[in-house]
């Protein structure tokens, strides 16, 4: 069985404290913190932001951005043929439409989708994979394959089935009191 690292150890760098003098400050501060929500709530903001920070190393190992992955995988969600409107595409990845065309040109530029015009409705732009977006796409899916098995390695079978049902209890709290929190607050690019 695999030790466990103290939670004093668990730190971002030489400039953030453990989660425990996190929330022994924040209980300083502020009296009425339950310290079991906030070892929770800390703990997944600090998973979250360096697992986007070694997805973000791997799609750039792949010479993509987040932003470009963001974009192949969900036209690959959508499902074969891999093609929709900007405005569709802008809408799901919580973009304004001005963001969204910037993206696609810098993606058409790099083969990595096209965009022509809907034989049906001349007016209408739509947004396909192309072979090599695809190709990009699988490849990130097989790094964070690996990536993602290497970070639940210490759990079971049994604790990955629990925690993962856990988190999705938590998810559907905040998908319920913030519906309209999917996108961004603001562009990225």
């Amino acid at each position: 069985m695999p030790t466990e690292t103290p939670e004093a150890s668990l730190t971002s760098g030489p400039h953030e404290p453990s989660l425990d003098e996190q929330i022994a400050a924040y209980q300083r501060e502020f009296g009425d913190l339950d310290p079991q929500v906030e070892k929770v709530v800390s703990a997944l903001g600090r998973l979250n932001r360096r697992m986007n920070v070694a997805y973000g190393r791997q799609v750039a190992d792949l010479g993509i951005s987040n932003t470009e992955w963001e974009v192949l995988k969900t036209l690959v969600l959508s499902g074969s043929p891999y093609r929709m409107g900007p405005g569709e595409l802008a809408k799901r990845l919580g973009l304004t439409p001005a963001a969204m065309t910037h993206r696609i040109d810098r993606m058409a530029g790099e083969g990595l989708v096209t965009r022509d015009r809907d034989e049906n409705n001349r007016v209408r732009v739509i947004v396909e994979l192309t072979d090599e977006g695809r190709a990009k796409w699988l490849e990130a899916m097989r790094m964070a394959t690996n990536f993602e098995e290497d970070l639940l390695q210490d759990l079971s079978g049994d604790e990955r089935a629990v925690l993962g049902e856990l988190l999705i209890r938590v998810l559907r709290r905040v998908e319920h009191d913030q519906p309209d929190a999917g996108g961004r607050l603001t562009d990225l690019d």
